[in-house]
Parts: structure tokens; C-alpha cells; sequence
């Protein structure tokens, strides 16, 4: 099976690498971002190596975007843990209370196919019975669909949650993505993006090989933490839907594991 990163070259912003503003964007890779720059990253706990700089900050891990802002508090803070196989959150979580809906919107410059993708991925997340449900909205959600600028190296990006509320936006890649893409695998890349936008790190945090090929490489605690989920497992899980990158056409619904990690949190 072909596996594509997510990001090419991954509130933080989260973004979905393939191996997610209709504006140009000059990219960068590595070569022109600073050692100041990627020690901070690596003060912050993230992986520093093929740092990507993007407008406003740079994106890291093939799915993380680090704001400006959020690169001076890596003098600030201290990083929580750096962990084995298991699945893990962040310290960020949706406030749900006894029960929250949460309202996701698309641009209307988006394919019409998007949407169908969407209402699958929002599907998925409502049939387990969770403290915080979702729908789609014609505009204004609390999470609201874009497109990435057309020179983007990732499929799609996402953020963690703030002051108890999801992350507001998700960012898509047309370019790669297309205007027709496999429904099941674009929901897929959906849901693993609104999973960031409630607090999820990736499955594969702690060596995303097992997922994207290539070398050993743990993306560090972070300042938004890894905290492993109670219940799911500490050997590899392959088939998540949190997993840093995804197959060309492959679909990833919740497995046993994923719903243990949603139902513990929500």
C-alpha cells in the first residue's frame, strides 16, 4: 500500500500529513527555517526536523502549526511526557458538561462532494453516543472548512482546543485532495482533523514510522501534552483513526480502540 505523509515536507495547529484561503503562500522547507527557530520547536516538545514555515508560523510533525506566539512560551512552559505506544490527548479538552453540540460549516467554495465527506465524518463522531455531538451548519460553526493555499505540502490541518472550546478551523488541500475524492477516505482525513480540534494527538505519536514510513521518530510531550488514554493499548495500533498519515484512498473508521479513547474523554 502506497502511503502518503500528510505533510510532504503537520491555539497550535494540527495538520494531516500525506504519506490540511485560496491565497498564494510562500513555503518553506527546513533549509530556510533558523536554529533559533527549531530549538525552540524542540524547547516546545515537538519533532524539529522538516519544519515547513507557512503564514503566521511554521507547521512541524507533518500536521502541527506552531504560531509565532506559540514558539516564545517554549521558554515558558515545561513539556509533560514522552511516551510508548498508546493513545493519547492533550491537555486541551472541549468543555461537553452533561452535553454539547458542536456546529461544523464548509466554504461554499468547496466541492459539493466535500460535503457528503463531511456528513460522513460527522456521522461517525454522532453514533457513539458521546457527550458532544456534531452537525453541519450553512455557515459560522464552531468549526469552519477551508481551503489550504494552493502551494500547500499537507492534506489538511486542524488545531487544539482553547478556553474549553474546539479549535475553529480545518484547512484542506484541493490541490490533493481533488474535486471528487474517494468519500470514505476523505471523511476519514475529516474526522482525524476534527479529532485534533477536540483535543486528540496522534495515535502514533510516540514513533510515527509505524504510520509514515521512514525512520524512528517520536514527536515529543509538547506544552499541550500527551497524556495517555486509559484503556487503549500500549503495543502498536495501525488501524487508528489518529494516526499521523494515510494510504491513497484508504478509509479509517473508529476501531475498538478509538472508541475507547472517545468515550473516556466524551
Amino acid at each position: 500500500m502506497k502511503v502518503n505523509r500528510l505533510l510532504i515536507v503537520g491555539a497550535l495547529v494540527a495538520a494531516f500529513g500525506f504519506t490540511s484561503c485560496q491565497q498564494d503562500e510562500e513555503v518553506a522547507t527546513q533549509d530556510t527555517v533558523s536554529e533559533n527557530t527549531l530549538t525552540q520547536i524542540a524547547e516546545l516538545g515537538f519533532y524539529n526536523k522538516n519544519v515547513m514555515k507557512v503564514d503566521g508560523g511554521y507547521v512541524v510533525e507533518g500536521d502541527i502549526f506552531l504560531s509565532e506566539s506559540d514558539l516564545t512560551a517554549a521558554h515558558n512552559t515545561k513539556a509533560l511526557r514522552v511516551g510508548d505506544s498508546e493513545q493519547y490527548r492533550t491537555t486541551n479538552l472541549v468543555n461537553a458538561g452533561t452535553g454539547r453540540n458542536i456546529t461544523i460549516s464548509i466554504d461554499s467554495k468547496l466541492p459539493s462532494s466535500y460535503i457528503a465527506a463531511l456528513d460522513e465524518a460527522i456521522a461517525r463522531y454522532n453514533a457513539e453516543g458521546l457527550t458532544i455531538t456534531m452537525s453541519r451548519v450553512s455557515s459560522s460553526g464552531n468549526i469552519h472548512i477551508t481551503a489550504a493555499p494552493r502551494n500547500a505540502q499537507y492534506l489538511a490541518s486542524a488545531g487544539f482546543p482553547t478556553n474549553g472550546n474546539p479549535y475553529n478551523s480545518i484547512k484542506v488541500a484541493t490541490r490533493y485532495i481533488g474535486n471528487t475524492p474517494n468519500q470514505a477516505w476523505f471523511a476519514t482525513i475529516l474526522a482525524h482533523e476534527i479529532g485534533h480540534c477536540i483535543g486528540f494527538r496522534h495515535t502514533d505519536y510516540m514513533d510515527r514510522s509505524y504510520s509514515c514510513g521512514g525512520s524512528y521518530a517520536n514527536e515529543g510531550a509538547s506544552t499541550v501534552g500527551a497524556v495517555h488514554i486509559p484503556g487503549t493499548p500500549t503495543t502498536a495500533d495501525p488501524n487508528s483513526w489518529m494516526l499521523a498519515c494515510i494510504g491513497s484512498g484508504q478509509n479509517r473508521p473508529f476501531n475498538a480502540n478509538d472508541k475507547t479513547a472517545l468515550s473516556y474523554l466524551y
